[in-house]
């Protein structure tokens, strides 16, 4: 969870120095916009997990379609690298992890028209009206997304905060661009990593409602 705006990106400490290339990378390591298939050498379709985290999703999505590739992005760069260490130490081909704010990445290193599918799970609410301007979901990071998608290429969306739901869909309705879809409905977990991501586990075993949807860009 956490790919916002106006937050300073962790600095990596003493202790967590270790070469993570190329499963962490940062836009200081990088020239844009990007050419997939030089990122990540092949030319399998490519989706990202904006505020990746820890990156529960990246490693249980990476392994079932191992046909697909998949770049989180983080901001917290300590919660980065931790995911980019699970993805280093099983050598998957096919997943990143790119320190970044989510609004510099897609304006100036996601060639636009080029990914199948954008996942968006737990974004930060930032509770204090005074921390509004940090949400990630606004009219233009939802403009920015639709333009990073193909013809056809699907969003999803996921909080637990009624009032995020609903920010968030009103962007997406008004931008006018996407055709709401089926939303996919909760199913039980068979194991303990057997969740989106690791915030959608601890909310569900707390009891907490989780709103759900997808979209797919028109066009």
């Amino acid at each position: 969870m956490s790919s916002e705006t106006d937050t300073n990106p962790a600095k990596s400490t003493a202790t967590d120095r270790e070469d993570l290339s190329p499963w962490f990378l940062t836009l200081e390591d990088l020239e844009g916009p990007l050419t997939w298939n030089d990122f990540f050498q092949n030319e399998n379709s490519v989706e990202i997990d904006v505020g990746c985290g820890r990156g529960l999703f990246l490693f249980n999505a990476s392994e079932i379609h191992a046909e697909r590739n998949y770049l989180g992005m983080e901001i917290d760069y300590k919660e980065g690298r931790r995911g980019a260490k699970r993805l280093k130490k099983q050598e998957r081909p096919n997943a990143r992890v790119l320190g970044c704010d989510a609004n510099r990445a897609f304006s100036e290193f996601v060639p636009d028209g080029t990914v199948s599918a954008i996942h968006v799970y737990f974004p930060d609410p930032w509770w204090k009206a005074k921390h509004h301007k940090r949400r990630l979901f606004t009219a233009d990071f939802t403009t920015l997304i639709y333009k990073a998608l193909k013809p056809g290429g699907l969003l999803h969306g996921w909080t637990d905060v009624f009032d995020y739901w609903q920010l968030m869909t009103g962007h997406i309705g008004e931008h006018g661009g996407f055709a709401e879809l089926p939303a996919p409905e909760e199913r039980a977990a068979e194991h303990h990593m057997d969740y989106q991501t690791s915030f959608e586990r601890k909310k569900r075993m707390a009891g907490w409602p989780i709103y759900r949807g997808l979209w797919q860009k028109d066009g």
